[in-house]
């Protein structure tokens, strides 16, 4: 008799537990689903409002990591577990985690940063923690970048916030410093028109400011000049290429030289009676 009550007494625990274990399993999943959903209407709500995609990335994660906590506490008080104690232990538990894991807190504190102060935007070439690339997104721990020849680069925010930021394409125009050499033979005001005649002929070239010619240096082999036409950030590399190939055929041309580096060599003849 006491064993058909202690059985019967175990399958009515197990079929209550059970329940409360389906119960929280069911919370869980369900709740990390409509969190995924909440997640990408916040998003929408915001592009449609056109909030800045940096700051639309980085609130993404950070909305959606904080409904599958409240998930999580909400699974745990189902099983029955105290969440306030729950709380209290998490709470110590992070400090521990926090003091062994202060990199991972740097890296949020720094894509903060990044968010709040916006030295970049998605969509912007930078060079920044050591690798240069196309700006996809900032996230809670790090910067997801595509460099130029389309590999993806995945930068913590500490290394980025902790040195230098390049941002090439903030300001809309950039200038183009080219330095063409040519021989001390060569007439300089000449070559200086042929620039000047190539860069007129450049559609990418802005008329404003004005393009710079000069003679910057008496070089050893050459006499320098340098070239400074101002172009818009998109088209940079384009009309660079495309003015050091045409400086280069104009001058073959108008037969100036592009000298190169070169040693001349004396001999001296060594009288025989000195052997």
């Amino acid at each position: 008799m006491n064993m058909e009550k202690l059985l019967d007494t175990g399958l009515a625990m197990i079929s209550a537990y059970g329940l409360k274990v389906i119960a929280a399993l069911l919370i869980f999943f369900i709740g990390r689903w409509v969190s995924r959903r909440m997640t990408l209407l916040i998003v929408r709500l915001l592009r449609k409002k056109k909030v800045d995609e940096t700051l639309v990335g980085f609130l993404e994660n950070v909305f959606y990591y904080t409904l599958v906590v409240l998930v999580i506490i909400a699974a745990a008080s189902q099983l029955g577990i105290n969440t306030a104690s729950l709380l209290t232990v998490v709470g110590a538990a992070g400090l521990a985690v926090g003091l062994a894991l202060k990199d991972s807190l740097s890296n949020i504190a720094s894509g903060v940063m990044l968010v709040l102060f916006r030295p970049f935007r998605v969509g912007d070439f930078v060079e920044a923690g050591g690798v240069a690339g196309k700006v996809v997104q900032v996230q809670i721990f790090n910067t997801v970048l595509n460099t130029a020849d389309n590999r993806r680069v995945i930068v913590p925010n500490s290394s980025i916030t902790g040195g230098n930021i390049t941002n090439v394409t903030a300001n809309p125009t950039r200038r183009v410093d080219l330095v063409i050499g040519i021989g001390y033979g060569d007439d300089i005001p000449h070559a200086k028109a042929v620039v000047a005649d190539v860069l007129a002929a450049s559609e990418g070239v802005l008329k404003d400011p004005a393009p710079v010619i000069a003679v910057h240096e008496l070089a050893d082999s050459s006499v320098n000049l340098v070239v400074r036409p101002w172009v818009r950030a998109e088209d940079y590399w384009g009309v660079y290429w495309g003015l050091t190939e045409g400086i280069k055929l104009a001058f073959d041309r108008e037969g100036i030289s592009i000298p190169y580096p070169q040693n001349d060599v004396h001999m001296i003849p060594v009288p025989s009676d000195a052997v």
